[in-house]
């Protein structure tokens, strides 16, 4: 995967999330959906412990 994933490539792996998400809820979601490992470690390392929406996490995962 490039540097940081897309809005769309995130969501294709976070689909089924319900928002506000804890950190854990979307790492676990990612695995379950086959994430590549690098945006696991980018969700892991993400500054934030809860995300209210789909732009919180792309933010976040953007900036780590």
């Amino acid at each position: 995967m490039a540097d940081n994933p897309t809005p769309i490539e995130l969501q294709k792996y976070l689909g089924g999330v319900d928002y506000p998400a804890s950190k854990d809820d979307l790492v676990s979601r990612a695995r379950d959906n086959g994430a590549p490992d690098d945006l696991v470690s980018k969700l892991e390392s993400a500054g934030e412990d809860s995300f209210d929406s789909p732009a919180d996490v792309s933010r976040a995962v953007a900036g780590s």
